[in-house]
């Protein structure tokens, strides 16, 4: 073997490269050949060539304040397409779930009603906004896009860490990581069969003109951005640019009368879907933010009149509360009769006081997260805390049991790094992505991989210094294909209209950076930053090690 490989020892968690010490497992063996014989230098240098490609492209993240390339590990991770079947059911499962439950308590309640989930773990969440009830999207989808973070514990088996329905990010990586790696590693390319993620935009197109208002035939869509002080613009821009829709700021738009339009060089544009990047708090100041300069004063009381869709639906929120995470599998079960595809990982609901007293004794052996944190912040990993953060802790839960969840530390599973000249276990966790285009809910073969670079950390997010991993999805064997044309992702059975699949690809050039905000640049530049929702899910999302 390579010197790459040297002293390469598996590590606590479950290896997706090596079933035993120098022994690939069979998803892994025509990229364990092509990395065998290569020296250390050279597959640096093509991760060299990998950084440089991303800068020169503009494919950033700011991480502190500070831009640079999106750290992209040169080792993808790999998932067979047998495995990938009970991660597709099991995250469009969860999205329907999700959906009804949405629909639910912001309509009738009868979740609420019937026990399922106890009111007060509803109201008293810091994301359910009583503006949002009675706001019904016609095609009754409210959660567009969602990102389903899941990890691989210690027998391999896939675990939901936590959904993300309000405006999950991290999507642009997962192409971009792809159409990079294809020039680093073009031999395994030609070695494996890899199921494409480039079919994402026209999926997400024909999700959102489907959404429009009653009686659009020809829906002009949006996608509104906090603007360039965004940590993740660059994949606002780029989604925009795929898509072939305006990219727009709230100050290119206006509410009057009901109506949402956009400002041209041609005079105002009527608006239909408006596939927004910020978050609720800072979306309509006339509901939520008075001080907001980055929203849209009226855009809620255009939605409540059907005039136009927000996409996702304002107050999705409530479903990402950590708290309700517990209850989801029980929502499968009430809405959908059916038991949950994929398991949660083991939950502790601190309200109740036994609970509470058991989860106490034991803090050094759990995690504990805030319910509504954001970036890895505020989780304490038990067995890696100091005495006095966990007596800080305890006093925390103690004060504030609804704020809190507790769950068992999973060793997650690890994929070979590029660490230095040498490949070294590291810890990962995956973001599936999927989109509702009110027929169905349709999972991109892939995701976003995040991989947590320091050694023995589990924290993975890429707000605390977490790198990327291309995710490639195997094929199926070719007397198992299903209908769908793995070279666009488009069932023949169903290929949708087919204007929504003709979606203009631009030339390829770095992301454009605005050089004058305009008058207010002060708050709108700060609210940019502090609207972080996007890049809390950015490949940013709650960080993790077992929650």
């Amino acid at each position: 073997m390579a010197d790459l490989f040297e002293d390469y020892r598996l590590g606590p968690g479950w290896d997706e490269m090596f079933g035993a010490p120098g022994m690939p497992r069979e998803t892994y063996e025509a990229l364990h050949a092509t990395l065998q014989p290569l020296s250390s230098v050279e597959l640096r240098v093509r991760a060299e060539v990998l950084a440089r490609a991303f800068l020169d492209q503009g494919i950033t993240f700011a991480l502190k304040g500070v831009e640079g390339p999106f750290p992209l590990d040169i080792v993808p991770r790999i998932i067979a397409a047998s495995e990938w079947r009970v991660v597709e059911a099991g995250v469009a499962q969860r999205v329907k779930a999700l959906e009804a439950f949405l629909a639910d308590i912001y309509g009738a309640g009868q979740v609420l009603a019937d026990g399922v989930v106890p009111r007060r773990v509803v109201v008293t969440s810091a994301h359910f906004h009583r503006e949002a009830a009675g706001i019904s999207p016609h095609n009754g989808v409210r959660i567009h896009v969602a990102g389903v973070d899941l990890v691989r514990d210690e027998e391999g088996a896939f675990r939901v860490l936590e959904d993300n329905v309000r405006v999950p990010s991290g999507v642009s990586y997962v192409m971009e990581n792809r159409r990079a790696m294809a020039h680093v590693l073009p031999e395994v390319f030609a070695a494996t069969r890899i199921q494409p993620v480039e079919s994402y935009p026209g999926q997400l197109l024909r999700a959102l003109r489907a959404a429009a208002p009653i009686g659009i035939t020809d829906p002009t869509v949006v996608v509104l951005t906090p603007g360039v002080h965004n940590s993740a613009y660059f994949e606002h821009a780029l989604l925009a640019r795929e898509m072939g829709v305006e990219l727009v700021e709230g100050r290119d738009l206006v509410c009057v009368g009901n109506e949402v339009a956009m400002r041209t060089t041609g005079g105002e544009q009527r608006v239909d879907v408006i596939y927004r990047r910020i978050d609720d708090e800072f979306l309509d100041p006339v509901h939520f933010r008075a001080d907001s300069v980055i929203g849209v004063a009226g855009l809620l009381n255009a939605a409540r009149a059907g005039r136009v869709t927000i996409a996702n639906a304002v107050g999705n929120g409530v479903a990402d509360d950590k708290l309700l995470y517990s209850y989801v599998p029980d929502l499968i079960r009430y809405y959908l009769n059916e038991e949950p595809t994929l398991s949660n990982v083991e939950t502790y609901r601190l309200e109740d006081p036994e609970v509470l007293e058991h989860v106490l004794d034991q803090l050094d052996r759990l995690v504990c997260k805030p319910v509504d944190g954001s970036g890895g912040a505020g989780i304490v990993i038990g067995s890696q805390a100091s005495d006095s953060e966990l007596a800080e802790l305890r006093a925390r839960l103690t004060a504030d049991p609804r704020g809190w969840i507790a769950q068992r530390e999973v060793a997650l599973s690890m994929v070979p790094t590029l660490i230095g000249n040498r490949l070294r276990p590291r810890h990962v966790d995956l973001r599936p992505f999927a989109v509702n285009d009110g027929q169905r809910v349709t999972v991109l073969p892939g995701g976003l991989t995040r991989v947590a670079l320091p050694e023995g950390a589990l924290v993975v997010n890429s707000s605390q210094g977490g790198g990327s991993k291309d995710t490639w999805i195997l094929a199926e064997p070719p007397s198992e294909l299903s209908p769908v044309d793995l070279s666009t992702g488009i069932d023949p059975a169903d290929p949708g209209d087919p204007a929504d699949l003709d979606v203009p690809v631009l030339p390829r050039v770095p992301t454009p950076r605005s050089p004058d905000p305009g008058p207010g640049a002060g708050p709108v530049a700060e609210q940019q930053q502090q609207q972080q929702q996007s890049t809390r899910d950015a490949g940013a999302g709650e960080g993790r090690s077992a929650c």
